[in-house]
């Protein structure tokens, strides 16, 4: 069995390949300074990004104020399959992670792209899916390549892989941002209201994002709670 040794993972690379093919695009173009992900006929930006998506900020602006259209595909996992190898290859175990993924998780990947995010030359593209995450059995426990395990384990992660699609979410406009607001909640609301209609446990990163995207704004303070509502844009 092979493992990606590549900084993009076969998450990354299929999900390239699959809307490469969709909009019929060329991959791994040099233009304006970049390595675009794909590039339409028309000459706009197609960027496949599975997480951290404020590095891709630069590059986005950049791509807009040249007079492209920009789309980011972000892969949101719902669930993970993780599959453990030995070095050999071999299959040691394969379990479901109890960990679940929600829609919603993408507002912490946009606390630094908010200023694009109603530009009308942008778009982004939310891709629900189920993966399984690669791991290969180490001797002894190790730190992660990244530095950031707070223990040592005994395994390194190889690869994610797409198991499933689940559904696509398209935000283009304040519309569609405005869509993913339940429709009971009051004319004035706060993070608690909002969260318990989403059953969501961070709804203050949403409020956070949408007010600096002017689709929200803070109307009083009650009882140490603030208040929001809709503004539109």
């Amino acid at each position: 069995m092979r493992f990606s040794t590549l900084n993009e993972s076969s998450l990354h690379n299929t999900l390239k390949t699959m809307y490469s093919e969709i909009y019929d695009g060329k991959t791994e173009v040099e233009a304006d300074g970049h390595i675009y992900d794909i590039v339409t006929k028309n000459g706009n930006v197609i960027e496949i990004q599975t997480k951290n998506l404020s590095k891709l900020l630069p590059k986005v602006t950049d791509a807009i104020s040249k007079g492209r259209s920009v789309k980011i595909v972000h892969p949101n996992v719902i669930g993970t399959r993780i599959a453990l190898h030995g070095t050999d290859g071999k299959l040691i175990s394969s379990r479901k992670s109890p960990r679940k993924g929600c829609l919603y998780d993408i507002f912490n990947e946009l606390t630094r792209m908010y200023s694009v995010l109603l530009d009308k030359h942008f778009s982004l593209e939310i891709i629900q899916v189920n993966i399984t995450e690669k791991r290969i059995r180490t001797a002894e426990p190790e730190q992660s390549k990244n530095g950031r395990r707070r223990f040592k384990k005994n395994f390194q992660k190889a690869d994610k892989e797409l198991s499933e699609t689940l559904g696509t979410i398209r935000l283009n406009d304040a519309k569609d941002w405005l869509a993913l607001l339940p429709a009971t909640l009051p004319e004035e609301f706060c993070a608690k209201d909002l969260g318990s209609a989403l059953g969501y446990k961070n709804p203050h990163i949403i409020i956070w994002v949408m007010v600096r995207m002017g689709l929200l704004e803070q109307t009083c303070t009650k009882n140490k709670s603030r208040y929001y509502k809709i503004t539109g844009k």
